[in-house]
């Protein structure tokens, strides 16, 4: 239906736009030296192509024109990089002059989005962001400072998922693995929980985030057709922005309550938020509230989603496959003994698990087109020449199931990572599920830990099986893209608590 709407609007703005066209190529004509690419109609290019799966259409696309190939979407002309050697060009080779970011119409929406860790074009504000996170935020030190609120937080998730198992209901396997999450980051940043499980708030917030992530994924008239971005033809950035200006109230309510509580006088709770304070306090203007504000909002958003999507996916698969469920479950009693509560330092004795997470995050790319890149020089590419301003797109999709580097790349095989080198930090640009490079995501650190405990607890802690007596091959395992590429049915399952093993696990 959002297609069906997009493609309306844009017909009916054809007429007004054909005069813009013959203006666009009268000042800048078509460049001869641009990568191949498909084909396409005049005034909207290549998007019919595209259609609702856009990763998956570029995908097909670039084993017809090369890894490196153009599109023209509307007006906009970009460049589509679907290969590892590509890819090593624009994040590591040329890694500056791709540094900028295409701002989607939608998160325009968000007040002060140009001053966003996510939407700056490089430059100092931005590498001060990036250092803050680096050296402030996310550093090993205060990351094990905080294992035991994580243990906490996953107890909390344990109680929760008990409390379904004793009603006999199913568990929608995304919404509490949101809920622990927020409330995980909220704790990590706030020291308090954001929400209570059992609330409706749960489902209001969850539906704020999503819905942002959903917004901002939807294919745009004002994206492609730049002279319309002040109109917001389709009304996306008008409702978006009841969704950031919500989160943003709940942020401000917070900030502004531990602002007063520090002037006067209160215990300082030593979290993530007074670290930002007082970086704030020792930089002035240079890193003001509404900073806070924005850096936190991209974490929540970034943070919440990324992860629930992630661990949906990864407990769906295993579901699908019982035989990797097995293993990694068998593998989890053996190490850390059935029941048991999971700690981190058990994490490097669980290579099967955590090659399951890498699989599913392989498989379903949480981003499958990393937010668009811009050029910010002129820059010379294998033979080919790409002006300044110039989108690009960095399908992790195609990378992600190229035969080349992965054998049966459309099957869930986790043993593909057992003794393998790759990681999640892209060193590896055959698997870049955070990114790579400058711009790769720099809650990393944090992310990673997340997903492996949660994982790891929800596994060890309980059996899973499909309710009503599905078969796994019944199971609906497509996917829906918005920015995220989220399981477009949501996951139940029914859990059922496992004994706790007091036997000694084997730690050889």
């Amino acid at each position: 239906m959002d297609w069906l709407i997009f493609l309306f609007i844009s017909f009916f703005l054809l007429i007004s736009i054909h005069g813009f066209f013959h203006l666009r190529n009268h000042f800048n004509p078509p460049s001869k030296i641009f990568p191949p690419g498909p084909t396409g109609l005049p005034i909207l290019g290549n998007l019919l192509q595209l259609g609702d799966r856009p990763h998956e259409s570029l995908t097909q696309l670039a084993t017809i024109h090369g890894p490196l190939m153009t599109v023209h979407l509307g007006f906009v002309t970009t460049i589509v990089a679907s290969s590892v050697n590509t890819v090593k060009e624009i994040l590591q080779t040329h890694d500056q002059a791709f540094m900028g970011r295409s701002i989607p119409n939608a998160a325009t929406a968000e007040t002060g989005y140009e001053f966003s860790i996510t939407w700056l074009s490089g430059g100092p504000r931005w590498r001060n962001l990036r250092k803050l996170c680096n050296t402030q935020i996310f550093t090993t030190q205060r990351l094990n400072s905080m294992q035991t609120l994580r243990l906490q937080m996953m107890e909390e998730m344990v109680k929760n998922v008990v409390e379904i198992c004793e009603s006999g209901d199913g568990v929608n396997v995304g919404r509490i693995i949101f809920g622990t999450t927020l409330n995980l980051l909220s704790n990590t940043f706030f020291s308090f929980d954001m929400i209570d499980q059992k609330s409706t708030k749960v489902e209001e917030i969850k539906d704020v985030i999503w819905r942002i992530m959903d917004l901002a994924g939807k294919p745009n008239v004002a994206d492609y057709f730049p002279m319309f971005r002040a109109f917001d033809p389709q009304g996306i950035r008008m409702e978006i922005k009841v969704c950031y200006d919500r989160l943003h109230s709940l942020l401000d309510d917070v900030i502004h309550g531990r602002v007063q509580r520090r002037a006067s006088g209160s215990v300082r709770s030593g979290d993530f938020l007074d670290v930002l304070l007082d970086y704030s306090h020792e930089h002035g203007d240079d890193f003001t509230l509404r900073d806070i504000k924005l850096l936190l909002s991209a974490l929540f958003i970034g943070g919440t989603d990324t992860t629930t999507t992630t661990l949906e996916w990864t407990m769906a698969e295993l579901l699908h496959n019982p035989t990797p469920m097995s293993i990694a479950q068998r593998e989890l009693s053996e190490t850390i003994g059935a029941g048991r509560s999971i700690k981190e330092a058990d994490f490097h004795n669980l290579p099967y698990t955590k090659a399951a997470l890498k699989e599913s995050m392989r498989l379903h790319p949480t981003v499958p087109l990393l937010l668009p890149h811009k050029a910010l020089t002129d820059v010379d590419l294998y033979n080919f020449h790409i002006p300044k301003h110039t989108q690009v797109l960095i399908n992790v999709y195609a990378i992600a199931r190229d035969p080349s580097y992965w054998v049966n790349p459309n099957r869930f095989l986790p043993d593909r990572f057992l003794g393998s080198e790759i990681d999640f930090r892209g060193n590896h640009l055959c698997f870049i599920p955070f990114g790579a490079g400058r711009r790769m995501c720099p809650g990393l650190p944090l992310a990673e830990r997340m997903l492996e405990m949660m994982l790891a607890t929800l596994l060890n802690r309980f059996h899973w099986k499909l309710p009503k007596g599905m078969a796994p091959e019944e199971m609906d395992m497509k996917d829906k893209l918005g920015i995220s590429l989220h399981k477009a049915t949501p996951l139940i399952a029914v859990p059922v608590l496992v004994n706790v093993d007091n036997s000694e696990p084997d730690k050889n």
